[in-house]
């Protein structure tokens, strides 16, 4: 009889209740079975939320993360209610966007992670946050992240 390697989920299946907040969550991780290949995996988050730890106010992002995964791969739902637990959560775009590449790192330990948050205008300036851990791996093809430069209306 084999170990079932994926017992360990907590969220996996279960009733999808987001967390308080980012430090309640828990980002779960399961063995990569392509360890030892380098290949890119992507999260595309368009509805981020967080609210201004000052007016608290609704802030919207539009999240990319990539990564080249080492031994571990990040649990799609787990990461889904990380990224939810922020909703209620007052934080500077820098802050959350950095907190969440460091939590996706100290979970999954990846070979290599670059996440764009792409910040929706507030007060007229849209933010900009980018984050990776180095350079990536050579020979790796990493795509464009696809999201253009606020433009406004013009």
């Amino acid at each position: 009889m084999t170990d079932n390697i994926y017992e360990n989920l907590s969220q996996l299946g279960g009733d999808g209740v987001a967390p308080a907040n980012p430090d309640a969550a828990v980002l779960e991780t399961v063995p990569n079975p392509q360890a030892g290949k380098d290949y890119l995996v992507r999260f595309t988050c368009p509805e981020f939320t967080s609210l201004c730890p000052v007016t608290g106010q609704p802030d919207f992002a539009h999240f990319v993360i990539d990564y080249v995964p080492g031994g571990k791969l990040v649990e799609s739902k787990s990461l889904k209610l990380y990224l939810t637990s922020f909703r209620n959560h007052g934080a500077f775009h820098e802050d959350c966007t950095v907190a969440i590449a460091t939590k996706i790192c100290e979970a999954a330990q990846p070979t290599w992670l670059r996440i764009g948050g792409y910040w929706f205008p507030r007060g007229g300036i849209p933010i900009d946050v980018f984050y990776s851990t180095g350079v990536a791996p050579k020979d790796m093809w990493i795509p464009d992240q696809g999201v253009e430069p606020y433009r406004g209306r013009g």
